[in-house]
């Protein structure tokens, strides 16, 4: 059964994600589940809220050398933030966003999710 995951993204990013310019979502650690079918993105501080969504299809999982090679071109970071961020990591994530939807208004965590604190990383939701 198809479940869904939110995601919490630095808000710099999370504003890429849903302008298009970065198609891909990267993760040094996974949640375990197959089924996941949707992200819900939690914009972390200082916005502090749920502003969207996507659907995930694809999600590659491989050295970060040849993550770089295949998502460079939606990755919306730099090649060095990106060598940065998985330093010292044998394997990289990168979740591929397809139909990014921002809501016409942001979402507390406590009124519609019942959270009372964002997730370190993610959290399943269903």
């Amino acid at each position: 059964m198809p479940t869904s995951v939110l995601l919490s993204v630095k808000p710099e990013f999370a504003r890429a994600i849903f302008a298009g310019t970065k198609t891909y979502e990267f993760r040094r650690a996974l949640f375990i589940s197959p089924d996941v079918a949707r992200i819900v993105v939690y914009a972390s501080s200082p916005l502090q809220r749920v502003i969207g969504d996507f659907r995930v299809d694809r999600i590659l999982s491989m050295s970060p050398k040849d993550l770089w090679l295949a998502t460079h071109h939606g990755a919306g970071i730099t090649q060095d933030y990106f060598k940065s961020y998985f330093r010292g990591r044998s394997i990289g994530h990168a979740i591929e966003v397809h139909e990014p939807r921002r809501f016409s208004r942001s979402r507390r965590l406590t009124e519609h999710y019942g959270l009372l604190r964002p997730p370190q990383s993610f959290c399943y939701l269903d």
